[in-house]
């Protein structure tokens, strides 16, 4: 009975820790702690010898016992934990679950002919190589800020967004990464935050080649573009897949702020009919080559218009044609608008963008597009504050009949989030100028203002 439930105990310690153990929850595995604070980066200064436990057994007994201890391996980065020893083997263990012989699974061991002979303490001399990035960078950082939590890849590049306090270690983190990271030849940080027209982010080069052309795959969709004159960011590429998935080979897509093409290109793949447009010269030149290396040239065209600009005439007149000529109930048409930033102050350019008597002649039962716009919102209860941002530019009120859904996509930063809304284009809202709605509610607003000081009098 005791065997059994000592079995039964170690069945359920392996299956918790399923591969291994954390290496920075043992303090003999950790860093040295001189190299807090380093702002320079030195490699010799990581240099530590430490004991861990080991099993010794013959070259021919290996097979059968690394089923065994198989769990228990220490794992480091370039350390094998199985090394050749005169014509035998050494396994290194994991000193957090392997403190002494009776750690492990002893009985059946046994049954392999290894005993607590075969058990000691070895001396492993560890150094810079063997700590992977995070590791690294979590022993040197101050542990009273926040360390470094996130930061991209695109291609060869590690993108960073430093925060003040972390700045004093820009270079060494950027040599850390660079080290560390497969393939990775360039690590630049976000210089400040996206303010010129055509929305790309400010890069400071702190490590590596000055190369900003990249190669990079998102969703299985292989795109090139130079990341320093674009904007590109890896963190979307499950919103974009979640809307590529929406549409079907016979869909519609309006891409309004298209970039070079993540969600246009995908969608053109499909078989979709794409309209992209894109007001950076860059991106509409990066736009171009992805979709003729994705061989959907055929299913898509391209613009380098200003968003309203390209709304008023390329997307006016190709849903006209669309909503007369064509049964809307067969497919479905979605306008993406991916500028959080902006986008809602672009909604007022469908409201008026057809007048009644466009419209006049079209069937009962015709299906308008879905528009999917992005925006921030930052403070408090940020899903309302977004909705009322879509409302107040749009002029109308999201009812049942038009919203689709608030959809969080990401945190942005602390208490700033990103939404996607999408709601219905209507009759009412295309034949109808916002300026109508402005009227009402500024004359509105004009009544309570009065009122109000009314009151207070």
């Amino acid at each position: 009975m005791l065997m059994v439930s000592r079995l039964k105990d170690l069945t359920i310690i392996t299956n918790r820790l399923r591969h291994y153990f954390r290496n920075m929850d043992a303090k003999e595995l950790q860093p040295p702690s001189s190299v807090r604070g380093m702002q320079e980066l030195q490699k010799e200064q990581f240099r530590k010898s430490v004991q861990v436990p080991r099993l010794q057994v013959p070259e021919s007994q290996v097979q059968r016992v690394m089923p065994l201890v198989k769990k228990f391996l220490l794992k480091m980065e370039h350390l094998h934990p199985v090394r050749a020893v005169d014509k035998s083997r050494e396994i290194l263990l994991h000193p957090t679950p392997v403190k002494h012989w009776e750690s492990l699974p002893t009985e059946e061991l046994q049954r392999q002919e290894v005993t607590v002979e075969n058990f000691s303490f070895a001396e492993l001399e560890l150094s810079y190589e063997n700590w992977s990035a995070n590791e690294i960078l979590k022993s040197v950082l101050p542990t009273e800020e926040e360390g470094l939590t996130s930061y991209s890849r695109i291609g060869h590049i590690a993108h960073l967004n430093l925060r003040d306090h972390l700045l004093p270690y820009k270079q060494l983190i950027g040599q850390v990464l660079r080290d560390k990271l497969p393939n990775c030849r360039t690590v630049v940080n976000k210089a400040s935050t996206i303010d010129n027209t055509y929305r790309n982010f400010q890069l400071e080069l702190i490590c590596g080649d000055a190369e900003y052309q990249v190669e990079t795959k998102e969703n299985g969709v292989p795109f090139e573009f130079d990341f320093s004159k674009v904007y590109w960011n890896p963190r979307l590429s499950t919103e974009h897949e979640r809307i590529v998935k929406m549409l079907k080979s016979v869909d519609v897509l309006y891409d309004v702020f298209a970039g070079v093409g993540p969600f246009s290109v995908p969608a053109a793949k499909k078989r979709c009919h794409v309209l992209a447009n894109d007001l950076n010269p860059e991106s509409f030149k990066w736009l171009q080559h992805n979709a003729k290396r994705n061989k959907c040239v055929p299913n898509i065209q391209m613009f380098n218009k200003d968003g309203r600009q390209f709304i008023v005439e390329e997307l006016r007149e190709d849903l006209l044609k669309r909503l007369r000529t064509t049964d809307t109930t067969t497919y479905a048409i979605h306008i993406t608008m991916n500028l959080p930033a902006m986008a809602v102050e672009f909604l007022d350019a469908f409201r008026g963008l057809y007048s009644a008597e466009d419209l006049a002649q079209l069937p009962e039962n015709v299906c308008y597009p879905t528009v999917h716009v992005y925006s921030f919102a930052k403070g408090e209860n940020t899903k309302e504050l977004v909705r009322q941002l879509v409302e107040s530019n749009l002029g109308a009120s999201l009812d049942d009949n038009l919203l689709q859904g608030i959809n969080f996509v990401r945190n942005v930063a602390p208490n700033k989030d990103m939404y996607r809304v999408s709601f219905k284009l209507s009759l009412n809202l295309l034949t109808t100028l916002k300026e109508v709605e402005i009227t009402r509610k500024r004359y509105a607003e004009e009544e309570l203002e009065v009122a109000t000081k009314v009151k207070c009098v």
